[in-house]
């Protein structure tokens, strides 16, 4: 049995639904409240879970956690910990004995604009390098895929090199997300996989998925795939197939959104749970269908609950 590794953080999240983003000094009143477990890589290993099951893979493949939480005995640490299902394993995870607020989201989602506001709070020390090498260590050959939020660039940066150097096997991604977050290009050319979305895309200067993942394919020159998420509604996502230098184009379709709060780490469950579980089966295109479906399928809804359900016909 092979581990994928996914390493972010893990925030608890509050989602207050609004008429419209409160203007300076006013009182607003929330149409509806959603407290959950949060956090980009937890997201994707909820989703990933799912369709493993569904697939019945539990005995090919395991997933974990490498995230930083609160005090192991704070009632923020049990919720995280309760959130997930049994069978992800979270025994490598940090717990910072001195702290006992966990890392928190409070999202804002204006019905008016079709969009949302999220305000973070993180009182936790972060991650080191050297404590990611010891787990990385620990795991050693059952480590088959390491997946990175790419949060901390100097920081992911050095765990990826250790990979790399000590652990060459070992499959990696990274999602380029934050726009502003300087050095996440450089974790760009030590990936495998690397996941661009639209909004560092267009802080970057690229007005089209594919004029970013054209210029891209140069920087990271090492990755075998990159993908460009462009909105799960009508534009779809794109990906280019380095080697060959090939893109591949799949368009969404019109949909009626509930909640785009974590399409893009659903997406990513898709493309890393087939590329895990249908390497050889499906090509390439027939994975970024499936990947866009199940982001689809998640936009329409509240939450990741029956998404792998949802997608059985389709394994």
């Amino acid at each position: 049995m092979k581990y994928l590794l996914a390493v972010g953080a893990c925030y608890l999240d509050t989602i207050l639904d609004v008429d419209h983003y409160p203007f300076e000094d006013e009182k607003l009143r929330a149409s509806n409240i959603v407290r959950r477990r949060g956090g980009n890589c937890p997201n994707t290993l909820e989703v990933l879970q799912q369709l493993v099951d569904a697939l019945d893979q539990a005995s090919l493949i395991s997933l974990a956690l490498y995230a930083v939480l609160p005090s192991n005995a704070s009632s923020g640490c049990r919720e995280i910990r309760s959130s997930f299902a049994s069978s992800i394993d979270l025994t490598n995870c940090i717990c910072r004995e001195e702290t006992n607020e966990p890392a928190s989201s409070y999202i804002i989602r204006s019905h008016e604009e079709d969009s949302r506001t999220i305000i973070n709070y993180n009182g936790l020390e972060e991650m080191t390098g050297e404590e990611f090498a010891s787990v990385a260590d620990k795991l050693g050959k059952a480590m088959g895929w390491c997946h990175f939020e790419g949060r901390i660039p100097d920081v992911t940066l050095s765990c990826m090199k250790h990979l790399r150097q000590h652990h060459p096997g070992v499959k990696v991604s990274v999602e380029v997300e934050k726009p502003g977050r300087e050095g996440l290009q450089d974790l760009a050319t030590l990936a495998d996989v690397v996941f661009y979305s639209k909004t560092w895309a267009l802080e970057n200067g690229y007005n089209s998925p594919i004029e970013c993942l054209r210029a891209q394919a140069y920087v990271a020159s090492d990755a075998s795939l990159l993908l460009c998420t462009w909105a799960f509604k009508v534009e779809g996502a794109k990906v280019i197939e380095c080697v060959s230098m090939s893109f591949l184009n799949w368009t969404g379709v019109e949909l009626i959104l509930s909640s785009t709060v974590g399409a893009g780490d659903t997406f990513i469950a898709g493309i890393l749970f087939s590329l895990t579980s249908y390497v050889e089966d499906w090509d390439l295109n027939r994975k970024l269908e499936f990947a866009n479906e199940l982001a689809g399928r998640k936009v329409v809804q509240e939450g990741f609950d029956g998404l792998g359900n949802l997608m059985q016909t389709r394994l």
